[in-house]
Formats: structure tokens, C-alpha cells, sequence
């Protein structure tokens, strides 16, 4: 098996590089729970680069406005549409905010208007390695009075042939995972295991 590498997208618009000590906090889980080999440094890939195409797991977040370019909506296309994973999380955790707007309009006119759809509960990726029988887990970022003030019960995805190619959470995932690992420790439960479930359901599923 090869390394697993964390891979940030950076697109032209809006704010690509958040959340950034939640890459090595993944990453300390994986060697934690998993037998997966991983490269230690998190990789930065420009969306209009084809250097995209030699990652198969890619991470996109931000608080602003996504508007790809035509090369940007043409390489995320077809980075999909080849079998690459995108997990995407909006930092706002608004549907009504400028993130969740903006990128679901991107999808809409990427893939289609009606490629971005809820995913069930039961789907594969609540059991790929630890179990989640009531679907994705909740943060602490969700009813903290900014933001739109709902707890999000259900994530949506672009399936191409059966598999998750993006998968998009309004539930600030990257905040809720944005610390120290070595404070993990403090933790009742760790809340960094749903995202142990997102890089092996990207790596196994087919």
C-alpha cells in the first residue's frame, strides 16, 4: 500500500488555507488506530496544477468565496470524474453563508444541478473503520451561535459510479479538528476517529 498524503487544495479565490494544524492531528490518528503508511507533511496542490492528478485524497475548506477558473472547473472535473476523493468542509458551517453558496453553485455548474446530493446515514463511510450508526457526529461548532445554528444531521456527496468523489460537510469539521494532537489527550472521546473513517472509506472504496 502506498503512503497515504494529506493533500490541501488551493483555488484562486476566496480563503484555501485554514484550519492548519488539523492535517497533522489526522495524520497522528491514522498511525494511532490504522496499520495505513502515511507521509508526515501535509502537501499543498493548486488546483490548476497537474500535480492534482498524483493525489488521489485531496481536502478543500474556507470561509469565502469559491469560483473556480475554467482550468480550476475543468481539473476538479476530471480529477472526479478519474477516481480522486475530494472531502470538502466549509469552515462557516452556514448553508446560507458565502462558502456553502458559492461551492454548491461550483458543483451545480461542475457537475450538474442535481450531482450534490444527501448521502444516507447508513452509507458505507459511518462504518468504513469505527462505527457512527446515527451518521456523521456532531461538533461543537454547530450551535455556538454563529454560523446558521443547526446541527447538520446528514452530509452530501457527488457519487461517480457507485463512489463517494466529493464529499461535502457543513459541520466544520476542520475547526472541531484543528488543535495540537497532544491534546487529544484531554478529550473525552476522540473526535478526530470520523476523520479516520474519511481516509479509509477514500481508500478502499472502488
Amino acid at each position: 500500500m502506498k503512503p497515504f498524503r494529506f493533500t490541501r487544495i488551493q483555488y484562486s479565490s476566496g480563503d484555501w488555507d485554514t484550519d492548519q494544524r488539523m492535517p497533522a492531528n489526522l495524520l497522528h490518528s491514522l498511525i494511532e488506530y490504522t496499520t495505513i503508511p502515511i507521509e508526515e507533511a501535509e502537501k499543498v496542490v493548486q488546483l490548476n496544477s497537474n500535480d492534482l492528478f498524483r493525489n488521489p485524497f485531496c481536502y478543500l475548506s474556507g470561509h469565502k468565496l469559491v469560483e473556480f477558473s475554467t482550468v480550476e472547473r475543468d481539473h476538479f472535473k476530471r480529477y472526479v470524474q478519474n477516481g480522486g476523493f475530494v472531502f470538502v468542509d466549509d469552515c462557516n458551517h452556514d448553508i446560507d453563508g458565502l462558502f456553502a453558496k458559492s461551492f454548491e453553485q461550483e458543483m451545480a455548474r461542475t457537475f450538474g444541478p442535481k450531482a450534490l446530493q444527501r448521502i444516507p446515514n447508513n452509507h458505507p463511510l459511518y462504518t468504513s473503520f469505527f462505527k457512527f450508526p446515527e451518521g456523521p457526529p456532531t461538533t461543537s461548532f454547530e450551535l455556538n451561535g454563529w454560523g446558521d445554528d443547526l446541527v447538520h444531521d446528514y452530509l452530501k456527496a457527488i457519487t461517480i459510479n457507485g463512489r463517494i468523489g466529493v464529499l461535502y460537510s457543513n459541520k466544520d469539521y476542520g475547526c472541531e479538528w484543528d488543535y495540537d494532537f497532544r491534546n487529544k489527550r484531554f478529550l473525552a472521546e476522540d473526535n478526530t476517529k470520523f476523520g479516520v473513517n474519511i481516509v479509509v472509506y477514500a481508500m478502499t472504496s472502488v
